[in-house]
């Protein structure tokens, strides 16, 4: 297991899922009715990450349990 040096938590470890998980975001904010940015409350912004979050772990553990499709 690697250690890591910075402290960073929001880097992208996949380069590749960079662009499905912003995708992930802006949709994520318009279903909860959440116009992102630095106008936004950061209880509505952390919202998001928290379902960004949510959806992620439940689609790992689906794919670890045999059962995620991917489309």
């Amino acid at each position: 297991m690697q250690i890591r040096k910075n402290n960073t938590s929001n880097e992208i470890l996949v380069a590749a899922a960079a662009s499905a998980i912003e995708q992930m975001k802006y949709e994520i904010a318009q279903e909860f009715g959440v116009t992102l940015g630095a106008d936004s409350t950061s209880r509505a912004n952390g919202s998001v990450g928290g379902e960004i979050t949510k959806r992620l772990v439940r689609m790992a553990q689906e794919q670890l349990s045999g059962q995620y499709k991917i489309h």
